[in-house]
């Protein structure tokens, strides 16, 4: 399997200054919940062809892939019982009593708002049917800056750029964006820590993780030579670039929902953490009955009815390694696919993917999980997502007898699938197509 997954990797990057249709690095972590049981990288980790090369360690942002982290530190605090999942949470963090909901616009653009009347909940928050949404990414929202002369904006990391109008009442629907920022809010008022050191002390310390933290200039030392820079694709000539870090490097607050810094080792430990909460042995990050309620789908008849249009919409972005018509719900940390993926993983896995084009799996049935890092904007990029659907179908035709000499039919219909796409991309507040 690693020599397989070692070429795949080493097709896809830039082996010069042409990037054109490849990437820059990429670094994928294959655990079980006892063993590595792949770890690889290839390419650069900057655009200069004397770069160091793209390592399991390479430090860097890895956007949404950080809420499975704070999402269980979140779950650990449930268990012990400092917080229920369903009790009203607008006590506790004021801020969200004051969200309204934002109904429409006028004719002169000026915004319809109404109160919120409902409770906001841990659970709602983290399976983002809380209604919130990330205001880069949501024309209304961003109307609604215009209209009130906002000039913050959610990437800013702080609790004003979180602060915007909901989409609908909380439990009414489904919708991505801040809230699991929030969460990590209500775990720093409840224990009275900062996110990062509770996520220090509780997941990264007992998993032997050095290479993670919320504020990347703490480890400007020991990661000095393997900090990843940020790259973007052209949309017109597909070819790679450097360009500027979107986020603050020294974060106003720690952002729970897309603000780690970390490698591909650490990250697929974390997932690790989980896979080893299955069992009653020693390592696991929650109990077994956590674990269990993490993976079950959370959603509600109109809820997965609004998750269906948006992954319908947004596939490239959102779900890219399923086939079209795949029926996914939302877990406690991330989406759930509610049937076998073919050639891949087992129904009742968990996933998710980032800003920066990073992507994870946890399939508790084969016992496997994986992180991909790579540093890419905009998102989604179709190379990684090519890359990403080529090394899962190899990972589990070796490991998974069932799925053996699967692979080739597999990857001709799925690139197909891939070819007929066009997806619609939010950057900015700016929609583009990119083929």
């Amino acid at each position: 399997m690693a020599s397989t997954l070692d070429k795949i990797l080493n097709a896809y990057v830039a082996q010069g200054l042409e990037t054109k249709d490849k990437l820059l690095g990429a670094s994928l972590v294959v655990v079980s919940k006892d063993e590595i049981l792949y770890e690889g990288a290839a390419g650069r980790i900057a655009p200069t062809i004397d770069a160091p090369a793209f390592a399991p360690d390479s430090f860097t942002w890895v956007a949404s892939l950080t809420k499975i982290a704070t999402v269980t530190c979140v779950m650990q605090i449930v268990e012990r019982g400092l917080i229920t999942l369903d009790e009203d949470i607008r006590p506790l963090v004021p801020e969200l009593a004051g969200l309204q909901i934002l109904r429409g616009f006028t004719d002169d653009e000026k915004p319809i708002l109404e109160d919120n009347d409902k409770p906001v909940t841990l659970r709602q928050l983290l399976t983002h049917t809380v209604g919130l949404g990330y205001d880069v990414a949501d024309g209304d929202l961003n109307r609604w800056a215009r209209a009130v002369g906002r000039t913050t904006t959610n990437l800013m990391y702080t609790l004003e750029g979180w602060t915007t109008p909901l989409k609908f009442a909380p439990g009414e629907g489904w919708y991505y964006g801040s809230a699991i920022d929030w969460a990590g809010v209500v775990l720093e008022r409840v224990t009275g820590q900062g996110l990062g050191a509770y996520m220090a002390e509780h997941v990264f310390k007992p998993l032997g993780i050095k290479d993670s933290t919320f504020r990347s200039l703490t480890l400007a030392e020991q990661t000095a030579g393997r900090v990843v820079g940020c790259s973007y694709r052209d949309g017109v000539t597909g070819t790679v670039s450097a360009c500027p870090l979107p986020v603050p490097v020294d974060p106003p607050v720690e952002s729970g929902g897309a603000g780690l810094w970390t490698t591909a080792r650490d990250h697929a430990r974390v997932l690790q953490g989980l896979l080893k909460s299955e069992g009653e042995g020693e390592g696991g990050l929650v109990r077994r009955e956590t674990v269990q309620e993490m993976f079950r789908p959370q959603l509600d008849e109109v809820q997965s009815g609004m998750l269906k249009y948006l992954t319908d919409a947004f596939r490239e972005g959102m779900v890219s390694e399923f086939p079209v018509g795949m029926p996914v719900d939302h877990g406690i940390g991330g989406v759930i696919n509610l049937e076998d993926v073919p050639g891949k993983r087992k129904k009742g896995s968990m996933m998710w993917s980032g800003m920066c084009n990073g992507h994870w799996w946890i399939d508790r049935k084969t016992g496997i999980a994986a992180t991909l890092i790579v540093n890419v904007l905009p998102q989604p990029d179709l190379v990684v997502n090519r890359l990403y659907n080529e090394l899962e179908l190899v990972v589990y035709e070796e490991l998974v007898p069932e799925w053996a000499g699967s692979r080739g039919k597999l990857e001709a219909a799925l690139e197909e699938s891939f070819m007929s796409r066009v997806v619609p991309v939010f950057l900015d507040g700016k929609e583009s197509n990119r083929p």
